[in-house]
């Protein structure tokens, strides 16, 4: 079976076949993303009109809709251009005016001939103290005001030059174009929850009678939203399962690399770390390739993680490459796994955009010989003339930062290259479900032993001056500090401090040799030797940009101090807070604001309530939403019409267990229910999934 299902033809059809639509409405309803009948049906009512008749408008507190029955009294046309005609008309206690602009007068006296009673519907308003309606919706003899006016309209979202009217019809129209489907929600599913068919559940959203239709809570609403939910976990399931069945290679070392490097640690690995090891080489045992996704919090340890996943492959006779989104976070992984390497007599080398041309040939000839064991790199690892001798391994740190297209390219360097992406920004529950559905996932919820919560302090920007006598102070008694700011230039419509300028200002007020300054648009050299001075201890206080972001690791760095803190979000606050706490000194973020919004103060009270990423993650969700919390462009965060991923958490665990099962039970979807999902697949427009199915 392949193409599209038969069933779903008039869905895909033009929109010219619905009733009412002509090429300009279709070009109208082109703004709103609406190409076909299919479109339509996803495009939900959002609130209910009321147009049950009323005896008079005099109770009636305007702006409000309302429909009244009425004597037509005297017309009113104004001659003036652009001037309104009115038509007085009188309920059963109080006139009040009909306004129309650019009318014919021939029509409006036909509609509205003085004298008789029309039912008329729309929108009452007050202007200069007089209730007046502008343009009603209906005007009807009242013998067919019942059966023409609903007395429950839908309300649905507009776009300029459509009009309610004109939706409304569409979508009712394409309703009657979408077949009542074979069930693809498995049947104890819609029993327990009372679910109802899905055409049953498209007509009641449409159709609402009560304002709790309207509920994302309604029976109606959640199996609509399951569906969206559904036909994505089937698409993840699908992909999961195919790179799984794809032959891997298998990769087992005899834990002798491992075990030295772990004695060699001056601290023990937690038992997170213990558990995640175990589950990462029990995965690059297998004879499939891996594809894991390692979470973790600030400081969580999964550095470490990557090291021993990294010598299991050496182990085995293989290669690894640990990848970051940066060359300053490249160099600190370089310079974190050196040692470890040197002990352990093990090749390791870095690959950047910097390399002279020189430098770059003879890295590449040792890697595709085989004599670099273990490679660190940025971006400059995905060129085509990168070769490994025998890839096992490819781990990828901040993946969100990456596109997934480069993930496969990486992938692609070896034969059934095992990957394990790592992130150290949390991600919530919902999303992790959403986003990365077709990947193993391991969590690194413990961090180790003596490391103390970071002390988060709100400090106004008028007392810049304290803080900087207080900073003098701290690195006198011998204490290192980070100094944050948003942006490296003035900014003549932005307020906001520049690195360079207040680089200036510390250098004049806690000495020229104290200060350090990294951003990054320093030359490569410049950047180098200020990191290696504020490492070594040469300089005590670092001036940056958000390029010390992830990865950066002073373990004597005490103090951060992050100016105009309202202006970055909660993932970026906790990632630089991390930056500190890492050694045994009790440490202190001093978060700097100008202005304080809902928003920002919501984010800076949540920094000072807490330290940790998961819960911080999911405030994150909750403030900015789902499509802006990974950035949609990078992270490739499904579209829903329907489901809502922050608050439907528990439909789409449902549906992730519900498509795993479907698949475990029938992989090929060659069943009845099978088949049906088939359908969903396509009409959720997830078919790109469907040559993942063996057969089919």
């Amino acid at each position: 079976m392949s193409g599209r299902p038969e069933i779903l033809f008039p869905l895909f059809a033009d929109l010219l076949v619905l009733n009412g639509i002509g090429p300009k409405t279709a070009q109208n309803f082109k703004k709103m993303g609406v190409t076909r009948p299919r479109d339509l049906l996803f495009i939900l009512p959002h609130g209910l009109i009321n147009r049950q008749i009323t005896e008079s408008v005099f109770d009636i507190q305007p702006p409000a809709v309302i429909t009244v029955e009425v004597m037509v009294g005297m017309h009113k046309p104004n001659a003036i251009k652009g001037r309104p005609y009115r038509v007085t008309v009188q309920d059963a206690l109080i006139s009040f005016e009909l306004v129309f602009f650019h009318a014919r007068s021939d029509w409006l006296r036909n509609q509205l001939p003085t004298g008789k009673k029309r039912v008329i519907s729309g929108k009452l308003e007050l202007f200069d103290g007089t209730a007046q309606m502008v343009h009603p919706d209906y005007i009807l003899d009242p013998g067919l005001a019942a059966n023409q006016i609903p007395q429950n309209e839908p309300l649905y979202p507009l776009t300029h030059g459509l009009t309610q009217k004109q939706i409304a019809k569409a979508s009712k129209s394409a309703l009657e174009h979408a077949c009542e489907m074979t069930e693809w929600i498995e049947p104890s599913l819609l029993k327990k929850y009372r679910w109802p068919t899905w055409k049953t559940a498209l007509s009641v959203a449409h159709n609402p009678e009560k304002r709790s239709d309207l509920s994302p809570d309604s029976p109606a609403l959640r199996r609509l939203a399951y569906d969206e939910l559904l036909a994505h976990q089937l698409a993840l399931a699908l992909a999961r399962n195919f790179a799984r069945n794809k032959k891997g290679v298998i990769t087992k070392g005899d834990g002798m690399l491992r075990n030295k490097a772990l004695n060699m640690m001056p601290f023990s690995a937690t038992a997170a770390q213990l558990r995640v090891f175990e589950e990462i080489t029990l995965d690059m045992a297998a004879p499939c390739r891996m594809n894991r996704l390692l979470q973790g919090d600030v400081g969580s340890g999964k550095t470490l993680v990557a090291l021993i996943a990294l010598l299991a492959a050496v182990e085995a006779g293989g290669q690894g490459v640990l990848m970051a989104p940066t060359e300053v976070l490249a160099r600190q992984h370089l310079e974190v796994l050196q040692p470890t390497a040197f002990e352990l007599t093990l090749e390791l080398e870095i690959l950047t955009g910097r390399d002279t041309a020189n430098e770059r040939r003879t890295k590449l000839a040792a890697l595709a010989d085989g004599k670099i064991q273990i490679l660190v790199g940025t971006h400059a690892v995905f060129q085509p003339d990168v070769e490994f001798k025998d890839l096992r391994l490819a781990v990828i740190d901040e993946q969100h930062r990456f596109g997934v297209r480069q993930r496969l390219d990486l992938g692609s360097k070896g034969d059934a290259v095992d990957v394990l992406v790592m992130t150290a920004t949390p991600i919530p529950r919902s999303l992790e479900l959403a986003n990365y559905g077709d990947m193993d996932v391991s969590i690194l919820d413990e961090k180790p032993a003596g490391r103390k919560p970071i002390e988060t302090v709100l400090v106004s920007q008028s007392r810049l001056k304290q803080v900087i006598d207080r900073l003098k102070t701290s690195i006198a008694q011998g204490r290192q500090a980070y100094w944050v700011c948003p942006l490296i230039d003035e900014s003549e419509t932005k307020d906001w401090a520049a690195v360079d300028e207040r680089y200036k200002v510390l250098r004049l007020a806690l000495g020229e040799e104290n200060v350090g300054l990294v951003h990054g648009q320093l030359p490569p050299i410049d950047k180098d030797a200020a990191m290696a001075n504020f490492i070594s201890g040469k300089t005590k206080v670092l001036v940056a940009t958000t390029v010390i972001e992830v990865g950066v690791n002073v373990r004597t760095a005490s103090i951060m101090v992050i100016e105009q803190a309202e202006t970055f979000g909660l993932a970026q606050l906790h990632q630089l807070r991390g930056r500190v706490g890492r050694g045994c000194e009790k440490s202190t973020c001093l978060l700097m604001y100008h202005k304080l919004g809902k928003t920002a103060e919501r984010r800076l009270k949540t920094m000072r309530e807490t330290n940790d990423g998961f819960k911080i993650a999911e405030e994150d969700l909750k403030i900015r939403g789902a499509g802006d919390i990974l950035g949609v462009a990078q992270s490739g965060l499904p579209r829903f019409h329907i489901a809502d991923i922050e608050n439907q958490n528990d439909l789409m665990k449902t549906a992730q267990d519900d498509a795993r099962l479907l698949l475990s039970t029938d992989p090929n979807l060659q069943s009845e229910r099978g088949v049906a999902a088939r359908t969903l697949l396509y009409l959720m427009e997830r078919d790109k999934a469907i040559p993942f199915i063996s057969v089919g």
